[in-house]
């Protein structure tokens, strides 16, 4: 049972950066602007989420308090950043997946450099404790309080809120329906009134605020506070984007492929404390492997069936009614 509350506990810090992340390229995908940016999205907000924390971690405030300033800090960053791949696939009508590849390149070079300009190292180091023992009387529950509020992360919670307020976002709401309209038939949208570019805007400008809190949760519940230039992201930003598609475009079953990919992380660290597993004396890099082998398996076999927005990856433009 101890191993169980072990991995529910690591899952869930995990799961989380990979959910909003790819909530962020669902918002992107919805409006008709395919984000590959992601993981230079993802870095951009750990990073400047994290120098933010550095800064401040000498001072008295509060280690949960600096933790949602620097989660602000990381969303605008990750708009800012956003609004580049905006302009260039908008405005420009360039091509969606170049510009967000070379966004991808542009941040881990500017990184490293930044960070050996200005603390002689690859990345930022931080010292202060985010990590929860106890929520409060609520870790008191039995069983859920061991599973969800001891243990763990104010990210996670935070996580759930926006989940939440997307998915109310996407279907509940006028915004969420004209959304999808212009990610579908946007001369359609437009015959109706609603300014295409406007909501493609907003739509690639919510996956960076997403993409920048997703990318300093990730520094948080993944890298306990730090970031680095080498291995930046691990990859997260395309994870998010298997995820999303795995998921169809759809926030349920998004959330439900994170926490897939997210206990298969977790288990392969976790290997050495699960007696039945380490007794098969397999190489601990296999279990690793494992959650992208998955990955491909499934995204391999579900493929044939997704089925993205219409006009995904198809620029704009008025004339051609």
């Amino acid at each position: 049972m101890e191993t169980l509350y072990y991995l529910i506990q690591n899952t869930l810090p995990v799961a989380v950066p990979l959910l909003l992340v790819a909530l962020g390229g669902m918002f992107s995908e919805r409006s008709g602007v395919i984000n590959i940016a992601l993981e230079g999205i993802m870095l951009f907000g750990a990073y400047f989420g994290c120098l933010f924390v550095y800064f401040v971690q000498g001072t008295h405030m509060n280690a949960q308090l600096i933790l949602i300033l620097a989660m602000l800090v990381s969303a605008v960053t990750g708009l800012i950043y956003s609004l580049l791949l905006s302009f260039a696939a908008i405005n420009m009508k360039a091509d969606q997946t170049i510009a967000g590849t070379a966004l991808n390149m542009l941040i881990p070079a500017g990184v490293l450099l930044f960070s050996k300009m200005f603390f002689n190292s690859d990345g930022v180091t931080t010292n202060v404790p985010f990590y929860l023992r106890k929520v409060g009387r609520l870790s008191e529950i039995p069983i859920l309080g061991k599973l969800f509020f001891q243990n763990t992360y104010i990210t996670v919670y935070i996580g759930l809120i926006l989940y939440i307020i997307a998915t109310i976002f996407l279907y509940k709401t006028k915004f969420g329906l004209r959304l999808r309209a212009c990610g579908e038939h946007p001369h359609a949208a437009d015959s109706v009134g609603i300014n295409v570019y406007k909501m493609r805007y907003l739509g690639v400008s919510i996956s960076g605020i997403l993409g920048g809190i997703g990318g300093f949760f990730y520094a948080v519940g993944v890298m306990d506070g730090n970031t680095n230039g080498h291995t930046g992201v691990a990859g997260f930003g395309f994870l998010a984007i298997a995820v999303m598609i795995f998921g169809q475009w759809q926030p349920f079953k998004i959330m439900l492929a994170a926490l897939l990919f997210a206990f298969l992380r977790t288990l392969a660290y976790s290997v050495p404390l699960i007696p039945f597993i380490s007794q098969l004396n397999i190489n601990q890099t296999f279990y690793k492997m494992l959650p992208y082998i998955v990955t491909m398996i499934v995204l391999a076999f579900t493929s044939k069936h997704s089925r993205a927005p219409k006009a995904a990856g198809v620029p704009y433009d008025k004339s051609q009614r």
